[in-house]
């Protein structure tokens, strides 16, 4: 999964920006005050998403972490693909999308083109639950996904070395309890992490 993408902008649109990582121009589809709000020789970074199909391979880009979690959020309910996920993202904020789905506001999700009422009461129905259990926030839960996957990474990089699975999950959870200023980053250092776990295993 990629998780962000780091590099120069090479060409802008409405929706899109093309960044130059400095071996390839990658296009990532954007909300359009992200998109407009860069320029061609601007550095960038951006939180992503990887919607996958059997036809395509597509890169969505946020300026902001909380808004890539509200992005793959949207996109569990019935119904609601990329297309107006992006829609929503740039038409409320998270903290709006929120308390839109508490508030079961419809008209401000009817707001979103491509969002009819009962798209929109299907998407309180199937997110009020969430938005609560996350205390209020329509991405917490999403964004502490976001932030585990640090975890197959560095499951790999150990497994790669010959520890077993058991050895690998002891070792990171070792290292997420000592050292969570490392695992709390919204972008954790997998290396930083690797070696981390590596030391754990040397003193076990």
């Amino acid at each position: 999964m990629i998780t962000f993408i780091r590099g120069e902008v090479w060409k802008s649109g409405p929706d899109f920006v093309v960044i130059d990582t400095g071996d390839q121009g990658i296009k990532v589809l954007c909300p359009p005050a992200t998109a407009l709000s860069l320029r061609v020789g601007d550095p960038v970074f951006l939180h992503t998403s990887l919607i996958v199909r059997e036809d395509s391979w597509t890169l969505y880009g946020f300026a902001q972490d909380d808004q890539c979690a509200m992005f793959d959020l949207v996109q569990t309910v019935t119904g609601i693909g990329p297309r107006i996920a992006l829609g929503v993202v740039a038409s409320l904020s998270p903290a709006e999308f929120s308390q839109s789905i508490l508030s079961e506001d419809l008209d401000a999700l009817m707001s979103i083109s491509g969002i009819g009422k009962k798209g929109a009461s299907r998407m309180v129905l199937e997110l009020k639950d969430k938005v609560i259990a996350s205390g209020g926030s329509a991405t917490t839960g999403t964004r502490s996904k976001r932030a585990q996957s640090w975890r197959v990474a560095v499951g790999a990089g150990l497994s790669s070395l010959g520890w077993t699975a058991r050895e690998s999950e002891a070792a990171m959870d070792a290292v997420a309890e000592n050292y969570p200023e490392l695992v709390a980053l919204a972008e954790p250092d997998v290396g930083e992490i690797l070696k981390a776990s590596l030391r754990s295993l040397d003193r076990s």
